[in-house]
């Protein structure tokens, strides 16, 4: 079968296309014939390490020091079950399935936030997969969004639902004195100070890429003001996939694809997405759905 190998760490072109042996389901596992995947931003900087500089060591000793040992790149997937081991019970051969082996942020994160209708919330970076996300979640909990992000991203985001948006290459949105309940934050880049300040006085500063620093200004802020800075990594639960799952068939949230490669091209899909201008997400078509 054919797979994409990441074969050391760089740029888009340590990817290649091989052939290798079909895997074996041990008696706990299942194999599953994947039909699409994705390419994310976090996908990019695990490939060439572009992570902040405190990261990369502990990322180099989990994923391998010189190249990675998890050589298969991709956190998202969808497909049939192909084959199953001998004590599997929850599945059988042809369920379709999807899954994530990465992060649901977005849901994370505004869970803990406990939007309430009427809220104004701030997302930054919500043109890319997670933000697109974060604002139609924070559309459904009935919340007022502004999204910032690029000025190809804006028709998109005012697409899904955004009631206001804000293009950062023309405007910083500190300039423009007002006041949220909540900022999302998914942008390692962000200035912490300016959207400190761009919060009301029990606002909710959430960081989706923290780093130490950060997380030592959370805490100080968080103790001597009513504002609350919230930072975590998400944890990978079922029933939250199930819960995004229910909320796509019911049409109250929708994926938004920009644009879908062929597994030969995972290489040139990985070129687009590093750039940053993608709007949503990014699929790489594995196999069509009716072979």
């Amino acid at each position: 079968m054919k797979t994409v190998i990441c074969t050391s760490y760089g740029p888009p072109e340590v990817l290649q296309v091989r052939e290798v042996n079909k895997p074996v389901p041990g008696d706990n596992d299942v194999l599953i014939k994947i039909y699409a995947s994705t390419v994310t931003m976090g996908d990019c900087e695990l490939r060439n390490l572009t992570l902040p500089l405190w990261t990369r060591l502990p990322i180099r000793l989990y994923m391998g020091y010189r190249k990675p040992r998890r050589l298969t790149p991709g956190m998202e997937f969808s497909g049939v079950i192909e084959s199953v081991g001998k004590t599997v019970k929850s599945f059988k051969k042809g369920d379709p399935v999807f899954g994530s082996c990465g992060m649901l942020n977005a849901l994370h994160f505004l869970r803990k936030a406990k939007i309430q209708s009427g809220q104004k919330i701030l997302i930054i970076g919500a043109g890319g997969s997670i933000g697109s996300y974060g604002v139609q979640l924070a559309k459904l909990y009935g919340a007022e969004v502004t999204a910032v992000d690029s000025t190809g991203k804006l028709d998109m985001l005012r697409a899904i639902g955004a009631d206001h948006v804000i293009d950062y290459t023309q405007e910083d949105f500190y300039q423009n004195g007002k006041k949220y309940d909540v900022i999302f934050d998914t942008v390692y880049k962000s200035s912490f100070s300016r959207c400190i300040d761009s919060l009301k006085p029990e606002g909710l500063y959430l960081m989706a890429n923290p780093g130490p620093f950060r997380m030592i200004r959370a805490l100080w802020v968080s103790w001597i003001s009513r504002k609350k800075v919230i930072f975590a990594f998400a944890r990978e639960k079922v029933e939250d996939l199930k819960h995004l799952g229910d909320l796509i068939v019911s049409c109250k949230i929708k994926p938004s694809i920009d644009r879908r490669y062929p597994l030969e091209k995972t290489a040139e899909a990985h070129a687009y997405v590093e750039k940053g201008f993608k709007k949503g997400c990014v699929v790489i078509t594995v196999m069509d759905s009716d072979q």
